[in-house]
């Protein structure tokens, strides 16, 4: 199975054998939606919801921290998912939350995982069929799932500005990332790590949802300053979109990549950090 399926696939290999539909939906705040209900009343056959806001490590002193490898496993055994089984990954969500469902599994030892490509909006857009209410799952056994390590904390993310041995890719608007505008989505000091890069997410879709084709990525990528050649640790504002810009480097062939866990969320938080702003005057960064 390939890591970005069509709508085609889905539709035809619904019926086929250790092939696991998850709703990973879920939604800033300000979208005022709900996610499970909305699953409820209208998902892809057979699927079922993944739910996101469940896995945060609560213990962790990061904010919206990526959960511990028991919780997804635990996750995942609840909605009936066996080790030999096949996972496709859909949203309907605005931040693309597929690609952090995706990369939770990568990190923690899953790869038999998929997104679809255009997600739900594409799905419903075509007529393809809907049903409504909440699917009958047989739990399976949890499984042991490990750390694959491709995670950076606070402490590394500082480290990294004096040695600079990975490239730093933030996943922002230009706006909040420069400090030229206020943070609405989780009301931080903007600006952004000293020495980091901007590739806003949405610019690796086209106009349907989809992914750009590889060698857009890879255009894209180059344009924001990014050696695919060199390791890359991705940011956004919580973690979130960060996975966007993970799955599109996976796409192109690169996964020697990592997530700032916390991103944003915990170095903006922090008035100890180092932010760096752009002047709208100049155009420099300070």
């Amino acid at each position: 199975m390939q890591s970005l399926v069509s709508t085609e696939w889905l539709a035809a290999a619904l019926d086929q054998p250790n092939l696991v539909v998850l709703d990973a939906s879920a939604h800033l705040p300000s979208a005022k939606r709900n996610a499970a209900a909305e699953f409820a009343q209208s998902h892809v056959p057979g699927a079922r919801f993944f739910d996101l806001g469940a896995l945060v490590d609560e213990t962790s002193p990061v904010p919206m921290a990526c959960p511990r490898p028991q919780q997804l496993s635990d996750l995942l055994a609840e909605l009936g998912v066996s080790q030999d089984d096949r996972i496709v990954f859909y949203c309907d969500s605005a931040v693309k939350t597929s690609a952090r469902a995706w990369f939770l599994c990568m990190e923690n030892g899953l790869h038999n995982v998929a997104i679809l490509d255009g997600g739900l909006a594409k799905w419903r857009a075509e007529g393809r069929s809907l049903e409504s209410g909440e699917p009958v799952v047989v739990p399976a056994t949890p499984m042991s799932l490990h750390s694959q390590s491709r995670i950076r904390l606070k402490a590394d993310m500082l480290a990294n500005i004096e040695r600079a041995s990975e490239q730093v890719l933030d996943a922002r608007d230009e706006g909040r990332f420069s400090g030229t505008t206020v943070d609405s989505v989780h009301g931080q000091p903007t600006g952004h790590i000293p020495g980091s890069l901007n590739l806003p997410f949405p610019q690796l879709f086209a106009d349907d949802g989809t992914y750009r084709s590889p060698d857009e990525l890879r255009d894209l990528f180059a344009e924001a300053g990014i050696d695919l050649n060199q390791p890359v640790t991705t940011t956004c504002g919580s973690g979130v979109t960060a996975s966007v810009l993970l799955f599109a480097m996976h796409l192109v062939g690169k996964d020697d990549t990592a997530l700032y866990d916390g991103s944003w969320l915990d170095w903006g938080s922090d008035p100890d950090t180092p932010k760096a702003v752009r002047s709208e005057q100049d155009g420099k960064v300070g």
